[in-house]
């Protein structure tokens, strides 16, 4: 058997065990959508949103990529943002890192990765703010592990400074803004920064006429 067969056959033994313990289970989740969050998490495959948080589907509204990135020329990124904070009318977006992250440990190194280079770069940004303090510490765990930590943050201030998320601080004092890392070694979240709605900002990136 192919192991995408197998993917195939677990798939039909979970619905039906699901519906075997709930009947109304997909006829209830097909017909609704509220979730409260929006996770802009990584695209590792060891990092789910719904497992890790405890959440059953249609809890939390998903987005991922290399290293949780919040670039603001990804369109995709931004469709879900909009959607999530316009649509959905999301109380909280949550940018998910995970320490021991691939990204980050790629952006921290000279290789050349091709293609990736233009996406890492976003993140080699990051460790140029924060030169310093990243080169000061002497484990090379702990210095993947802190940029990882920062640059969640700046991911939560790039949100900060769209468009989509300050309309929806003025007109609704919402969506709060969390950064959160995920441990692969306990299972634990460690939340590292936090934005509540009506933060401010910069003033250069502060819009006025929204």
């Amino acid at each position: 058997m192919n192991t995408y067969e197998r993917l195939l056959l677990e798939n039909k033994a979970w619905a039906a065990e699901t519906v075997s313990a709930d009947p109304g289970y997909f006829e209830r989740l097909s017909k609704l959508q509220t979730p409260e969050f929006l996770w802009i998490g990584c695209s590792d495959s060891r990092v789910p949103a719904n497992q890790i948080t405890g959440t059953q589907p249609g809890e939390i509204f998903v987005h991922r990529n290399v290293a949780n990135m919040v670039v603001h020329t990804d369109l995709n990124m931004l469709t879900v943002l909009d959607y999530a904070v316009n649509h959905l009318k999301v109380k909280h977006v949550i940018v998910c890192g995970h320490y021991g992250c691939g990204g980050v440990k790629a952006a921290m190194t000279k290789h050349n990765f091709g293609i990736i280079n233009k996406w890492l770069m976003n993140i080699k940004d990051v460790y140029r703010f924060h030169r310093d303090e990243i080169d000061g510490i002497a484990d090379e765990e702990k210095r993947s592990n802190r940029l990882t930590e920062l640059n969640v943050e700046e991911q939560v201030r790039n949100l900060a400074k769209t468009s989509i998320i300050q309309k929806a601080w003025k007109d609704r004092q919402a969506p709060h803004l969390h950064g959160w890392v995920y441990g692969l070694k306990d299972g634990l979240i460690n939340p590292v920064f936090e934005m509540p709605a009506g933060t401010h900002i910069d003033e250069i990136y502060e819009f006025d006429d929204l």
